[in-house]
């Protein structure tokens, strides 16, 4: 029992510096400025999707800004594909990178689903695989729920804290699918998602641990809904993350994360959504069982007609005094982007005492056979 308290009194950390300073909104026409798109075949997941380059996306309105300021992104879904050949999608990349205390916040109508889609946000290091990685919004096919992870080099593994409300699956970070959290509230993902006008995710980089949270569009935090482009925001109301990282002796954070990048793409089949015990498992019709040919080649419509992203804004926030620390433009390893600027008092406070393996587990040790009293001092 004093063991969980001791971790618990880590976990609190976060919440002493709750007021996060906005760096940066995507958003209404300019969403697509401060973007890179990339244009290439799926080298990273070996889906059945050419990523097409900007001037390309906008002519073929698979990346625009609709009537109502919402950023679309999407699958083509009006050609038909020959045999053996890729369709048509969108990938883009921050051109900002965003170091420890940093927050995000994204507000979706509408994410990708369908059988062969695989959406994601998510963020990566300078380095990837090196500088780790995180899953914010994921799914493939028709499943009902978000599945959030991180990916690191080896050694970082997740031990299932107490204030986490999602369901964790695999334990290692550096294998496969990394470590995993399932989303249990209702509509995080696919027909659910749309049906109820979306929700709001948001994602907590700090050195005390990485947390992700989801809020279907009724349950909003009024934080959230009151906040504007030009405030600052306080996460001490959210609640129990969906996904809890916490620094631990086993996976710190500063250790196994660099500055992070947004990215945000939609591939088709390839190593999750086309496996194919996945696929048949995750899609309601499978005529041939394989995933490209059943869905990838041939009409376009009505096949990838919800294959596509509508966000009303990503915002990017810090937990410094100042605006300029949380991201940096190009060179992640430049001072605007590096941790030590970024960090808050509270995650420095933690940072300082995580310096030493030695020293944290002699504190868990005094924990463990102590008394908390002492330890809390």
């Amino acid at each position: 029992m004093r063991l969980a308290l001791a971790l618990s009194w880590f976990a609190l950390l976060r919440l002493v510096d709750a007021s996060y300073h906005l760096t940066r909104e995507y958003s209404g026409q300019s969403f697509f400025s401060g973007w890179n798109f990339i244009a290439d075949w799926d080298r990273l997941t070996h889906g059945d999707v050419n990523y097409l380059g900007q001037q390309d996306a906008s002519s073929q309105h698979l990346a625009f800004v609709s009537d109502i300021n919402t950023a679309i992104m999407k699958v083509d879904n009006s050609s038909n594909v020959p045999y053996n050949n890729k369709r048509s999608s969108v990938r883009i990349e921050s051109t900002d990178f965003y170091g420890v205390g940093s927050l995000f916040i994204i507000d979706a109508l509408h994410m990708p689903f369908g059988c062969s889609v695989w959406p994601a946000i998510w963020t990566k290091g300078a380095k990837w695989p090196d500088d780790g990685e995180v899953d914010i919004m994921e799914g493939v096919n028709l499943m009902t729920s978000n599945q959030m992870a991180l990916h690191t080099t080896p050694g970082c593994l997740h031990e299932t804290p107490g204030d986490q409300e999602g369901t964790s699956g695999f334990k290692d970070c550096s294998k496969g699918s990394g470590c995993t959290v399932l989303e249990k509230k209702s509509n995080s993902y696919g027909a659910g998602f749309a049906d109820a006008h979306g929700g709001v995710f948001a994602a907590q980089f700090d050195v005390s641990g990485l947390y992700i949270w989801f809020w279907s569009r009724p349950d909003i935090p009024d934080s959230i809904k009151q906040a504007n482009s030009t405030s600052s925001i306080d996460t001490s109301s959210w609640g129990t993350p969906s996904a809890s990282y916490p620094t631990t002796s086993s996976c710190g954070i500063t250790n196994f994360f660099g500055p992070q990048q947004l990215v945000i793409d939609i591939t088709l089949c390839g190593d999750w959504a086309g496996v194919q015990g996945i696929y048949q498992s995750t899609c309601h019709t499978t005529p041939t069982g394989n995933c490209t040919a059943d869905n990838v080649f041939g009409p376009g419509s009505p096949r990838y007609d919800d294959a596509y992203f509508e966000i009303q804004y990503i915002r990017a926030y810090s937990a410094s005094n100042s605006t300029s620390g949380s991201s940096t433009t190009g060179d992640p390893s430049s001072a605007a982007g590096a941790p030590a600027t970024t960090t808050s008092s509270a995650a420095a406070g933690l940072q300082w005492m995580m310096a030493s393996n030695e020293l944290l587990m002699g504190l868990l040790s005094v924990a463990t056979a102590g008394s908390l009293g002492l330890f809390l001092f």
